[in-house]
């Protein structure tokens, strides 16, 4: 692997200050700040450069999957243009969303193998693991899910138990076409469905126990989704959780902070300035030190956009609100080695225009990644 030199442009260091500095990478890694000379160099002067994004939780993909309800598309070709969006914007390690439901269609386990094949069947550019997003009620599949994560085809679990508001939404006839739909499904058939699985009520819990347990053998971090009480957050962190994704109520953020989990919120949230379910602003709870972790949620675009956003609103100065989509994440999945601009650690980088807050170059293990027609004028092979 070539060199790359990163010459003239302003450069967020792990002290959280932004400086200006040349960078070398080596071998896929930061070899050294300053100095070099010779080979391969992009011109970054007037441009930032900063660390990679990490994105904890992202399930933008399903629109690949599945554009239109019961519209499927191959899951190696959805992840294609997956990867070539989280490139665009600055994400070079990405841990996609993907739900293991009792739901038939894009959520089924059949949709789960096809996605774990397709990651596994190729070598892809941008760090794409998967996030497990666990239904508790999908009981039927849970030896398959203990063994996938056995055989280190998960890289994190979630809790998640969307199967009361699924039946509460089925009341209603165009709410529950929309799942229905989803699953490739007539309205009552799915509902004869749901109420099938709503019986085993019982067995839940063990279930959670079981799956917690693969995952603390296999050392992966864990997270628990929509949060509605402060105790719905301690029986998840006795099970090895310590990640709290979108928690319900502040409150709850607020005691799984001081209890030292991370809390994840939406840079969806931040962008539009709420939750578009009404919920707490993650702006403010990041500007409060409540939320710590900012995710793409369902939107790659934008995370390198809410970090901007934050700055603007003049709470967090950029190197703070940069920690929020990269070394804050990077640390709650357990990856000591990207996140942050130090020698030894990954080259994974985004070279960003802060006057359009948009990825002229990503980088990638010390190689380019994404180039716009900006960045290709200001990349100069070595002879």
């Amino acid at each position: 692997m070539r060199d790359l030199r990163i010459v003239g442009g302003t450069v967020l260091l792990a002290a959280d200050r932004l400086q200006s500095a040349d960078l070398v990478l080596k071998d896929g890694l930061i070899d050294r700040i300053g100095g070099g000379s010779g080979g391969s160099y992009l011109d970054a002067s007037g441009l930032l450069v900063l660390p990679g994004i990490v994105d904890l939780h992202g399930d933008a993909f399903e629109r690949q999957l599945q554009p239109r309800p019961g519209v499927d598309f191959p899951a190696d070709l959805a992840l294609r243009d997956t990867e070539s969006q989280l490139l665009a914007n600055g994400i070079t390690t990405a841990f996609h969303g993907v739900t293991l439901s009792w739901e038939p269609g894009l959520r089924s386990l059949s949709a789960w193998r096809a996605m774990l094949d397709a990651l596994a069947a190729r070598p892809w550019t941008c760090d794409m693991r998967v996030h497990l997003r666990w239904e508790a009620y999908n009981l039927d599949a849970l030896d398959i899910a203990v063994a996938d994560i056995a055989a280190g085809r998960v890289h994190l679990l979630a809790f998640n138990d969307h199967t009361p508001s699924i039946l509460a939404k089925l009341r209603d006839p165009v709410e529950g076409a929309k799942y229905s739909g989803r699953a490739g499904m007539k309205l009552a058939a799915f509902q004869a469905m749901a109420d099938r699985i709503a019986s085993h009520a019982d067995a839940v819990p063990a279930g959670l126990d079981r799956i917690a347990a693969a995952a603390r053998a296999a050392g992966l971090p864990m997270a628990s989704h929509d949060d509605d009480s402060i105790a719905a957050r301690d029986g998840f962190r006795a099970r090895g959780a310590r990640i709290c994704e979108f928690p319900m109520a502040e409150a709850v953020g607020r005691a799984a902070v001081e209890a030292g989990d991370f809390v994840a919120m939406g840079c969806p949230n931040v962008v539009r300035g709420g939750s578009h379910l009404g919920w707490a602003s993650a702006a403010r709870l990041a500007e409060a030190g409540v939320c710590t972790v900012l995710t793409s949620d369902y939107f790659y675009p934008a995370m390198l956009r809410a970090a901007f956003v934050l700055a603007e609103r003049g709470v967090l100065d950029l190197p703070r609100a940069w920690a929020l989509i990269s070394s804050n994440p990077a640390a709650a999945a357990g990856l000591a080695d990207r996140g942050a601009i130090e020698a030894g650690r990954r080259g994974d980088l985004v070279v960003v225009d802060p006057e359009t807050s948009r990825a002229v170059t990503t980088i990638v293990g010390g190689r380019v990644a994404f180039l716009t027609t900006e960045g290709s004028k200001r990349l100069f092979e070595a002879a």
